[in-house]
């Protein structure tokens, strides 16, 4: 096996939407709301949902972060091309939704198609559906 770096390193955008900004109650109807927008998409596919809470919860030494209440990956593809082996450690693409006491945080990594970046994003701000006066939106973190 061999280790090596394929077009350097993806960073992550993150979002966090605080829940007096979202008409979203939950985690499940954020994945929900999140797999119509990838069903609706002709270059995107569902793959599935996991349930990284219930996973972690479960594991005889799993650890979960303090405040963190519901966390679940929405998994799904845009893998419109497959140029090389390579590639496939790349894919498939997941959102991670996490909810916290007065806060959900949208997570995904950088992909190498901008297009999907591009989709991710506008995703994952529709999520901030309730703006309030005298306020800015939050921008989305890129992050490294």
């Amino acid at each position: 096996m061999k280790q090596f770096l394929f077009q350097e390193n993806y960073p992550l955008f993150t979002l966090e939407v605080e829940k007096r900004e979202t008409s979203f109650t939950s985690v499940d109807q954020i994945v929900e709301f999140l797999k119509a927008r990838i069903d609706e998409n002709n270059m995107a596919r569902f793959i599935a949902v996991f349930d990284h809470f219930s996973h972690t919860a479960a594991l005889e030494f799993g650890q979960i972060g303090e405040g963190i209440l519901a966390a679940k990956n929405i998994i799904f593809c845009f893998g419109i091309t497959l140029p090389n082996p390579q590639a496939m450690a790349l894919r498939p693409r997941s959102i991670g939704v996490v909810e916290l006491a007065q806060t959900f945080v949208l997570t995904f990594m950088e992909a190498p198609m901008p297009l999907a970046n591009v989709a991710m994003e506008s995703w994952a701000r529709m999520v901030r559906d309730r703006v309030h006066l005298g306020e800015m939106p939050a921008q989305l973190a890129h992050t490294h």
